[in-house]
């Protein structure tokens, strides 16, 4: 799988044109995408603390788009199981808030 980065905004030549142009509050990420939307979507994110001891990274998971109620949880479970067998630390599940109007 090949990811690509995603066309510049308008307006700016770079990314990191773009990035300088954006107020200093506004969080700085960038990200790439698999152009056949098999694979997820990458997001790298820069964090306000320096460099300590080491390099660290997160990866947020998100699986079961689309899915809702005992599947899309069940969706979660199965891909957070799989996960931790590769190494993983299990941090947080987000469940959605049903709203009823």
């Amino acid at each position: 799988m090949r990811y690509v980065v995603p066309t510049v905004p308008e307006g700016c030549a770079t990314w990191e044109e773009y990035h300088h142009s954006l107020p200093p509050e506004d969080e700085v990420y960038f990200a790439c995408a698999d152009p056949s939307g098999v694979g997820p979507r990458v997001l790298f994110q820069r964090v306000p603390e320096g460099k300590v001891v080491k390099n660290r990274v997160h990866l947020g998971v998100r699986v079961g788009t689309g899915l809702v109620g005992d599947e899309r949880l069940a969706t979660l479970e199965a891909e957070c199981a799989r996960q931790m067998a590769l190494g993983a630390k299990h941090v947080l599940t987000r469940q959605a808030i049903v709203r009823r109007t």
